[in-house]
């Protein structure tokens, strides 16, 4: 990875690129300075040398050579996290609302913006609420509620028409392609494209990012 930019911003982009979680990725920092070696999620993080106050850190997944860089003690004795403060930063953002744009790129739900688009994600349904009937601007009525799900890392409310309300159940957890981040009287929400869809994969939390903290 060439990333221009702090150690912050390179490690951000190593978590989005291999879906991992930052507070994860960061604590398996800590604990290879601390032990040599730690993992997080399918990355092996061996720190190689010491060098006074700081240390080159090794990340391998299976028998492929991930990254190696240098990293300050200063830096992990940091209260924030932050990995997960770059990924906030414009820098971060505005290449996820890129890579969202470009192609189906699998998210979190704290990476969502409005405007992104061709968006993929794993969520847990945790609420759906009695469908309403509008009338819609092609002339006929439809059902249509807002879920509410979960990933982890976030929530926010999915926009649900007709068949697509009943394919799935509270406590599922489900996959969703094809989708777009909108405003809806002030209320960021997921919408389904004309293409996309959503489906029910296990109900199982273990699909999910785990919460930090």
């Amino acid at each position: 990875m060439r990333i221009k930019g702090t150690v912050g911003t390179y490690l951000a982009f190593l978590s989005i690129k291999h879906e991992v979680d930052p507070d994860q990725l960061f604590k398996a920092l800590i604990s290879a300075w601390e032990n040599r070696e730690s993992t997080c999620e399918n990355l092996l993080i061996t720190c190689r040398k010491k060098i006074r106050d700081r240390a080159i850190f090794l990340v391998t997944r299976g028998q492929k050579v991930v990254a190696q860089f240098p990293i300050s003690k200063n830096f992990l004795l940091e209260e924030a996290n932050p990995i997960a403060h770059s990924r906030n930063t414009d820098l971060i953002q505005g290449y996820l609302a890129r890579k969202a744009n470009g192609k189906l790129h699998s998210l979190h739900i704290a990476d969502l913006r409005t405007g992104m688009k061709r968006i993929s994600l794993k969520a847990k349904v945790q609420e759906i609420p009695k469908p309403k009937s509008v009338f819609t601007r092609f002339g006929n009525y439809a059902a249509v509620t807002n879920a509410l799900i979960s990933d982890g890392t976030g929530d926010i409310k999915l926009c649900l028409w007709n068949e697509q309300i009943s394919s799935i159940s509270e406590g599922d957890v489900i996959q969703i392609e094809n989708a777009s981040m909108s405003k809806f009287r002030g209320e960021q929400q997921l919408r389904i494209g004309r293409n996309g869809r959503v489906s029910v994969l296990e109900n199982t939390e273990t699909l999910l990012p785990l919460k930090s903290g």
